[in-house]
């Protein structure tokens, strides 16, 4: 009897066995547009009024008030002059909130940088600092570029938080120095050179530095809990900036490091003591000419570090923002507008930039509508550096220490640290707890790229458990389904790839060839097969068909299906049959088991696919 060939009727577009029904194709979809600045043209496409103008100024106001020490520290922390943290803050802001993807996030210098750029420039230099930001800000413009923003999600959370609580404890390490006054010079690249060029300058201990630590420190934490309007960092760090400034002038013992007495510019023939009061002026990060290879090769490691934490860190920043405001941003576009800010801010004098949590929190907490806010904190910082710039000289150096010991603090996020170790699987927690120790005694680098592998191979093992078969004969008594003489259905649930497959085919070589004449291969719960699946699945569809056995392969089948069209299993074995649903594939093996023990040679037509 011949078996009619039907074609599936189906509302979804996609058939039975993950392919698509034939029909005209569909017309190309309209190229889309280069990611950049979608964050504005959205909030000018709903209507931009006077009420969301003030409200954007007034929340710029707040978050260039927190901006503006802050990015003093964090330069200082990198060991570059102050006023570079402000250019960052002011160029590299303005640009990435006009053209970035988010319409809250703030973007400057973070405390994140610290452990890479540091190096940089203990080994070329601010020139050496400039040109790895400029280069980092050319590689996220290709990620951008090439919409690779949306991979920011497959980076799992024990890599993030080991790594980032490893670069807290860094940093703070870094502040003991400031924090304690003591004399050290520069100090080493490795974690356990740090700690004992420190213990080595213990002599140096200056109590009054540490006296000024502590008072910011104090500040800092006590201030929010009383003034809620003014940011804190501001009111604690100017007020013991004035208390230190007048008990030196009445007590000349008294005496601790500046911003004045730190930093010196030298501007038309004048030495000028801390920040120069001149605008940024454009130049070449390098210098003169062109870069030599030498430096850019040297440079490479470091500027792609830059530019993966600087997506890291960014996109994590955006996807928070966009948890607290209901909306949703655009990672290319954000990718985009960092690389180009990136790639300016160090012809202006600026360092590597990236989203800030903490600054884009609070402009939203301040009221942000747009990005115009973040531009208007870039403005004010620039006119800060205008303003300002003879009173930041007074800033004492421990009290900017203090401010990213608390900084550290917050970023290490203990108490997720601690719950997750507690809570989660040893698996997580060893990936955990490796990322931290690589940051600390290695580097940032070093710690992603390894937590990243060692949890996409506790992924695959994890899937690859997941991964079930069965085998069904006809004389089970026990068995799910009515399975006709002669047949054995042979069940696979879970995704068939490299790591399950090996696990998922091994009962099938235990099947005796003498117990059945017909095999069922169910693959209509296998989601997915990749290469190494299709192989194994091949290796015993052949070991059957050498044994004189018909196959039948129940689907619907996995995803990719194009897999199977490629390989052409039909044309390639004959003998294999294919039907769209397992109760289809039971009928088709009872008419080839049925044959088969007759002896007749014609096995039915196979089911259309």
């Amino acid at each position: 009897m011949k078996r009619e060939e039907k074609r599936p009727v189906r509302a979804s577009s996609r058939d039975s066995f993950g392919s698509y029904p034939e029909g005209p194709p569909a017309p190309p979809k309209p190229p889309a547009p280069f990611p950049i600045a979608t964050a504005m043209r959205r909030v000018l496409a709903k209507g931009y009024h006077g009420a969301d103008l003030r409200a954007d100024l007034m929340a710029g106001a707040v978050v260039g008030v927190v901006a503006l020490p802050l990015s003093m520290a964090l330069a200082i922390g990198v060991g570059a002059p102050p006023q570079h943290g402000l250019y960052t803050a002011a160029i590299g802001g303005a640009i990435v909130a006009l053209l970035g993807g988010c319409k809250f996030q703030v973007t400057g210098p973070t405390a994140a940088f610290i452990v890479i750029l540091a190096p940089i420039v203990n080994k070329h230099g601010l020139a050496g600092l400039l040109t790895a930001g400029f280069m980092a800000g050319l590689i996220l413009i290709g990620l951008g570029a090439a919409r690779l923003g949306s991979l920011i999600r497959f980076i799992p959370y024990p890599v993030t938080t080991g790594f980032t609580a490893g670069i807290a404890t860094v940093i703070a390490t870094l502040q003991v120095k400031d924090v304690l006054g003591l004399t050290t010079g520069p100090l080493p690249d490795h974690y356990v050179e740090k700690l004992d060029t420190l213990w080595g300058a213990r002599s140096t201990f200056n109590v009054a530095e540490l006296a000024v630590a502590t008072a910011t420190f104090a500040l800092l934490l006590l201030l929010p809990r009383i003034v809620k309007k003014v940011p804190a960092p501001l009111l604690a760090i100017g007020f013991v900036a004035i208390v230190a400034a007048l008990l030196h002038r009445f007590v000349p013992a008294f005496s601790v490091a500046t911003i004045g007495t730190r930093f010196h510019t030298t501007i038309g023939g004048v030495d000028v003591a801390g920040i120069p009061s001149v605008l940024p002026a454009p130049a070449l990060p390098w210098g003169s000419g062109l870069p030599s290879y030498q430096l850019i090769h040297e440079l490479a490691g470091p500027a792609f570090a830059i530019a993966m934490l600087g997506a890291i860190e960014s996109l994590l920043s955006a996807v928070i923002a966009d948890g607290m405001t209901n909306t949703k941003h655009d990672p290319n576009a954000e990718l985009v507008a960092l690389g180009i800010g990136n790639v300016f801010a160090p012809i202006f004098g600026g360092i590597a930039a990236t989203g800030a949590l903490a600054r884009t929190a609070t402009n939203i907490r301040s009221g942000a509508r747009s990005p115009i806010a973040a531009v208007t904190h870039a403005a004010l910082v620039m006119l800060s550096i205008l303003l300002l710039a003879p009173l930041i000289a007074y800033v004492p150096m421990a009290s900017l220490a203090a401010l990213l010991v608390l900084v550290a603090w917050n970023m290490s996020e203990v108490r997720h640290f601690a719950h997750l170790v507690r809570v989660a699987p040893k698996s997580d927690v060893f990936v955990l707890v490796t990322c931290f120790l690589l940051t600390v005694f290695f580097d940032m680098v070093v710690a992603v790229s390894v937590g990243f592998m060692m949890a996409a191979v506790l992924f695959m093992k994890r899937m690859g458990d997941l991964t079930e078969s069965r085998v069904t004969l006809d004389a089970s008594e026990d068995a799910p389904m009515k399975v006709p003489p002669g047949v054995v259905v042979y069940e696979i649930n879970g995704p068939l790839f490299f790591g399950a497959s090996q696990n998922a085919m091994a009962s099938l070589g235990a099947i005796k060839g003498d117990s059945f004449k017909v095999l069922v291969l169910h693959l209509g719960r296998v989601p997915v097969i990749d290469a190494t699946g299709f192989v194994a699945l091949e290796n015993a569809i052949d070991s059957v068909v050498r044994q004189k056995k018909g196959v039948v392969l129940a689907g619907p089948l996995p995803r990719p299906r194009t897999i199977f069209d490629k390989a052409r299993l039909g044309a390639k074995h004959p003998e294999l049959r294919m039907a769209d649903s397992l109760e289809e594939a039971m009928e088709v093996a009872r008419e080839l088991a049925a044959a088969m023990e007759t002896g007749g040679s014609k096995a039915p037509t196979p089911v259309a696919a």
